[in-house]
């Protein structure tokens, strides 16, 4: 899994610094707290004050009696907070009851992640495995914001990526949307432009829940990369539906 990749990647890296590794992975249980409640339903289990943490940051803190993480993180596009905090069974019950419990009043639910998919993909959020691996870089994923190229020390990956942005990017990833009912693109359907060339492959795909329409993303040459152009995607075999790049976010969420 991506957390063996991780473990790996890390390992090769601290082979040149005096340090001491552990993988608490499976020692460890996360929790997303998602949606324009979430900070006001957690305050309540916590001394911490969570509007406080700046977002994207993290502290160390108790919530629900226990010593954990508290992260202001999240992948919704919403409002939230992860918790990070031992995955012993008696710990996790706890946590989970007490936040159930401290969020009743304002119906909070358990979800899983295909509903997470659908509120990341609405964002334009990237899945690693489907819309970023070892074959994309991070400038054609459109997160250039994150290379951080002129701070210094550079990172590893500082000289390729310079090279690649004074190259010029090839391809980008992109949003599209399809009107035509019941025309869902999925990872993997290949997309052709108006002259019916092949141009491109589909990263992620999904129903909206919140535009009713087919959304997606996907890897398009560089000056295609623009909404509103036309493509046409290959559902299934012989199926092609009309499709139109668009601007990402799909919609706008407050994550702050």
């Amino acid at each position: 899994g991506t957390s063996m990749k991780d473990w790996a990647h890390v390992n090769a890296m601290a082979s040149t610094y005096k340090v001491t590794l552990r993988n608490d992975s499976d020692a460890t249980a996360l929790l997303a707290i998602q949606g324009e409640q979430a900070i006001k339903v957690l305050q309540k289990l916590t001394d911490v004050d969570l509007d406080t943490i700046p977002y994207y940051t993290f502290l160390e803190g108790t919530l629900a009696g226990v010593k954990m993480i508290i992260s202001r993180t999240g992948y919704t596009g919403e409002k939230g907070i992860e918790l990070y905090f031992s995955s012993e069974e008696k710990t996790a019950s706890q946590v989970w009851d007490a936040i159930f419990e401290a969020g009743a009043s304002e119906k909070i639910e358990p979800i899983g992640l295909g509903a997470r998919d659908t509120l990341r993909l609405e964002m334009g959020y990237c899945l690693y495995g489907n819309d970023i691996d070892e074959t994309t870089n991070p400038l054609e994923a459109g997160l250039g914001w994150i290379t951080k190229l002129k701070k210094t020390p550079a990172s590893i990956a500082h000289a390729a990526l310079v090279k690649q942005k004074e190259d010029g990017l090839k391809r980008k990833l992109v949003g599209f949307m399809i009107d035509e009912r019941g025309a869902i693109a999925r990872h993997g359907h290949k997309i052709y432009d108006a002259t019916g060339q092949e141009i491109g492959v589909v990263t992620s795909g999904t129903m909206s829940p919140t535009l009713g329409k087919a959304i997606g993303l996907a890897y398009v040459p560089t000056e295609l990369a623009k909404p509103d152009h036309e493509i046409t995607i290959e559902i299934r075999p012989g199926k092609r539906a009309v499709a139109k790049t668009a601007k990402i976010p799909f919609i706008a969420r407050d994550t702050k």
